[in-house]
């Protein structure tokens, strides 16, 4: 519907700014003519557009333009109250109470009234069960660092056990799935590195100012390889039905065979590293390695050291 059209391409020129009408017209996926037909609507509506010529040029909304609420539907309102709920359950920090308060004040009493008495349909609590209140200090400590230019300094264990002092410049708290990941400067290595909050030990916030550098892009993070000197290979492992719970819980379904058994095998490409060992040994019996023998070889000569080291036990 053009007026859905006409909405979209407000809030996106609000967001991006100048946009020019070949992105426009390869978005919405309508000619150019009709994109210029569609600024002279939102002109003649009170919105102002400005057109702008040149290899450079676009359209783009004059300052200081805003949307009205209105132009927000409940539901949409809705889903910002329960992701900004959620954001303050991990972080206690008094901005996002406020915050939370000046998104519900866009509501009228007879919408807060039907948002109060539905439920909310979504619910986001971004502090997983369990949580102690340790965690939740450290999340707020380096929020606090990250808004004053402060270093940190902190002990590090990396995936391998290896203990590391750090001193590093503390740029972003980033949240993935369940865990919370640091985004900084690390003066020991001289770049950017992401460490993991729970290796992170003995934090201190130091009376250190530091200038931002400009930092590699959050949009759309994702690992890499190379952050670390990774053993990742193919592997194979068999699960027994009666774990399946966890094993649906603990992998990607697209790397999960089930069995004519019941039983569930396992493919894809895995780190060899602490971690890996400790989750097989976690599932005891229930599991066996496939693929590749070496690995295998070292589940048994770790189980034994285990009952090695029970055997020494006074009787």
């Amino acid at each position: 519907m053009k007026i859905d059209r006409l909405l979209a391409m407000t809030v996106l020129m609000l967001n991006r700014g100048r946009v020019s009408s070949k992105e426009l017209a390869d978005r919405f996926e309508v000619s150019t003519k009709t994109i210029y037909r569609d600024m002279e609507t939102l002109n003649q509506s009170g919105i102002p557009i400005v057109a702008h010529k040149g290899i450079s040029g676009g359209f783009e909304i004059m300052e200081p333009y805003t949307m009205a609420r209105q132009f927000l539907t409940l539901s949409e309102i809705e889903a910002i109250v329960a992701a900004v709920k959620g954001i303050h359950t991990a972080m206690d920090d008094r901005m996002f109470g406020t915050l939370l308060d000046k998104v519900k004040a866009l509501l009228n009493r007879g919408d807060r009234l039907q948002m109060e008495q539905q439920g909310a349909e979504i619910v986001f609590d971004l502090n997983p069960w369990g949580q102690g209140p340790l965690a939740r200090d450290k999340v707020n400590n380096l929020r606090k660092a990250i808004v004053h230019t402060k270093k940190v300094e902190f002990k590090y264990l990396n995936m391998n056990g290896t203990e590391s002092k750090r001193v590093v410049e503390p740029l972003a708290l980033i949240l993935k799935g369940y865990l919370w990941y640091l985004q900084a400067y690390c003066t020991l290595r001289s770049e950017f590195r992401v460490f993991r909050l729970s290796r992170i030990q003995e934090l201190l916030v130091l009376d250190q100012s530091f200038v931002r550098k400009q930092a590699p892009s959050l949009e759309g993070y994702a690992w890499e390889s190379d952050w670390s000197n990774a053993n990742v290979q193919e592997m194979t492992f068999r699960f027994h039905s009666r774990v399946h719970y966890r094993v649906w819980d603990s992998f990607d379904p697209a790397q999960v065979t089930r069995q004519e058994d019941g039983s569930l095998q396992v493919k894809g490409s895995f780190t060899e590293d602490e971690w890996l060992y400790g989750m097989l040994l976690s599932y005891g019996a229930h599991v066996r390695v496939e693929e590749p023998h070496h690995v295998a070889e070292e589940v048994v000569n770790r189980a034994r050291n285990i009952i090695e080291r029970y055997n020494k036990l006074d009787r």
